[in-house]
């Protein structure tokens, strides 16, 4: 199995070290929790707080963040798992539906954003590993008192790192191109075969 997909495969939620990923307004210490209010379905309102939390956070005006092709690990999981509830159980059928429409705009970033550099004529790159993003160089320093210092870097990390946060947000739903529509319940087929067409 490709390395990266393995990796997709078998990371646990707890080998990512949030707190030191970025996230649209701040870092993402947080979106543990709320992927498990998501998974758990404990009420309507925790899982819309906790949906609304994650994409607000992961997604801001198609900018994708350090922490977004991690979130989206989670993400993808937490769809496979409700899917085949949704026409069962209102909340996870809820829960389907809005990260569908998710993922489209995911998708939808990461071709705009591709298509803004073939435009410049500027090369997209990426890290060779998935993994590659959570190198010591990469995370936001455990010394707090290092933040400005972390910002300013920010900007002069390399192509290539910036870049995967498009390019392995993308990965994780490339599984999705390649499975018949027939697979998912009936409601789901326009946003499925929309988001095939976009991968």
């Amino acid at each position: 199995m490709d390395e990266n997909k393995k990796y997709i495969q078998n990371v646990k939620i707890d080998d990512v070290p949030w707190d030191r990923l970025s996230t649209a307004y701040g870092m993402a210490a947080k979106i543990p929790g709320y992927l498990n209010d998501i998974w758990n379905m404990k009420n309507m309102g925790t899982v819309k707080t906790a949906l609304s939390f994650i994409e607000e956070n992961i997604e801001h005006q198609a900018t994708l963040w350090h922490s977004t092709p991690f979130a989206m690990i989670f993400l993808t999981r937490i769809f496979d798992h409700m899917a085949p509830l949704a026409e069962q159980n209102k909340i996870a059928g809820y829960i389907a539906h809005e990260l569908l429409d998710f993922f489209i705009m995911i998708v939808e970033s990461c071709n705009f954003y591709s298509d803004i550099g073939e435009s410049e004529k500027i090369p997209f790159k990426h890290l060779p590993l998935f993994s590659d993003m959570l190198d010591e160089q990469y995370l936001y320093p455990e010394d707090e008192e290092n933040e400005d210092e972390f910002w300013d870097m920010y900007n002069d990390f390399p192509d290539e790192f910036l870049d995967s946060f498009y390019f392995y947000s993308l990965f994780t739903l490339q599984y999705y191109k390649d499975i018949s529509v027939s697979n998912f319940p009936s409601f789901m087929e326009p946003e499925i075969t929309k988001l095939k067409s976009l991968l």
